[in-house]
């Protein structure tokens, strides 16, 4: 029991805190409180990758269109599709920055489109629109922040073709934006983190299936502890 134990820490404890390690061990039928959970991480010097988040404000061009918050921080009880959130980062790719668009199902945090690209502009934003297999006329709203990579007529055209609403966080607020770069941090410490990206080819293809991961095993507090994918197919049932 103890072996068995210390396998299935070793292995979530890179991804989870101990609220979510608990939820995973009692998938495995291993019934353990978060303080014995946490006493055991400690004794075995096992660290989660995850710390607290922290915003740091940068100088740059932002959007100043008089667009509202529309979404106003309401994160919970949306319907499937019903607001798509996005955000942007950035890796190292062959010693040269390169950017990556992920666009996320507000209802479930499911990454539903995602780009990567060399450089910084709408043009990645449309592709990661293109990578959405769902009917774009059912999204009712699409937030971001005050990027300036969201301005532009290409943006524009999307929304207005498929009748979808702006909306945009207030200017230096990245709470307003919250669920997104929640999403990212995952990202960043699971996806990005200790990896070495030799060309876009590589990046792209360690992105499709770091969605596909992301969609499909990792469960989420705010889902119940389901993965994006378990709970959309439980709420349509």
């Amino acid at each position: 029991m103890k072996k068995k134990l210390s396998v299935h820490l070793i292995k979530v404890v890179k991804i989870y805190g101990a609220r979510k390690i608990k939820a995973v061990l009692m998938r495995k039928d291993i019934i353990l409180s978060r303080r014995k959970i946490r006493f055991l991480m400690i004794k075995n010097n096992l660290v989660s990758k995850y710390t607290k988040l922290k915003y740091r404000n940068h100088k740059t061009m932002v959007n100043n269109d008089q667009i509202s918050n529309v979404l106003n921080r309401q994160f919970n009880n949306k319907k499937t599709n019903e607001v798509v959130i996005s955000d942007l980062t950035y890796v190292q790719v062959g010693g040269k920055w390169h950017y990556i668009c992920l666009l996320i199902d507000l209802f479930n945090r499911e990454i539903i489109g995602y780009s990567a690209w060399p450089n910084k502009t709408a043009e990645l934003v449309q592709q990661t629109f293109h990578k959405i297999t769902r009917p774009l006329n059912k999204i009712t709203l699409f937030h971001t922040d005050r990027g300036n990579e969201f301005r532009n007529k290409i943006i524009d055209e999307i929304l207005i073709t498929f009748n979808i609403k702006r909306s945009l966080s207030a200017k230096g607020c990245p709470y307003d934006n919250a669920v997104a770069k929640t999403t990212y941090k995952t990202f960043k410490t699971e996806f990005i983190k200790g990896k070495k990206f030799e060309n876009l080819t590589q990046l792209k293809c360690e992105l499709f299936d770091f969605v596909n991961w992301y969609n499909n095993l990792i469960i989420h507090g705010s889902l119940n502890y389901l993965t994006p994918v378990e709970f959309r197919k439980w709420q349509s049932t």
